[in-house]
């Protein structure tokens, strides 16, 4: 077995340390299952962890990372649609009662879409597509702004899109309705730590609003 030393010296740390110190969380949630109360969808960027964020521990999160943070819109088809399981599992059977999309600035995966550098056929060119849409339709907007200003537009785009496509499906927009579910879409500025709700005052107008708003 070759497995990167890293990874090893990692896992010495969680399995003498911190699996130690929590071992009976571990235990509990081995004999009772999880009960997690969020839903996170984040991107898959190294730098970017959602329960490093939030500071949450076993069984709190149930967590799906994809490029850009993206949810695509509801469909029944014969397709491999992971990130609509992850939701449908956590939704309708661990019944969250909060479903965050956390994307975050300088992403990858929206860049993409902006510099068009990936082709169209590829997997990450096809899962952009539905904000190369979003992208199509207002062009005149995002053609007055500079690259880098274009690219915190999308960034801002990309998780009120998702948030959207959430609630084409059923089961979510059922319990959203009811008041048993909440989803929001956030963005994490990972130059100054700050999260921030992402809210649409107009088609290509977001505004940046922090979660500790108010609260502290």
């Amino acid at each position: 077995m070759v497995i990167d030393e890293r990874l090893l010296t990692g896992y010495r740390t969680f399995r003498e340390e911190t699996f130690e110190r929590d071992r009976a969380l571990y235990e509990e949630l081995a004999s009772e299952g999880q009960s997690p109360h969020t839903l996170v969808i984040a991107c898959s960027d190294s730098r970017v962890l959602p329960q490093h964020i939030l500071t949450s521990g076993p069984g709190d999160l149930f967590v799906v990372r994809n490029v850009a943070a993206m949810v695509p819109p509801y469909e029944q088809d014969e397709g491999h649609h992971g990130t609509s399981a992850a939701i449908e599992f956590a939704v309708t059977v661990l019944e969250v009662a909060n479903v965050v999309v956390m994307g975050h600035a300088g992403c990858g995966g929206v860049a993409s879409v902006i510099d068009r550098n990936m082709p169209a056929d590829s997997f990450v060119g096809q899962w952009m597509r539905p904000l190369h849409r979003w992208m199509d339709t207002h062009g005149d907007s995002l053609a007055t702004k500079d690259p880098e200003k274009r690219k915190k537009l999308l960034e801002r785009a990309a998780i009120h899109l998702s948030v959207q496509n959430l609630m084409t499906f059923p089961f979510v927009k059922e319990r959203v309705s009811a008041g048993s579910l909440a989803v929001e879409g956030l963005l994490f500025d990972i130059h100054t730590g700050d999260l921030a709700e992402v809210v649409a005052k107009h088609d290509t107008v977001f505004d940046l609003i922090s979660v500790l708003e108010g609260r502290d």
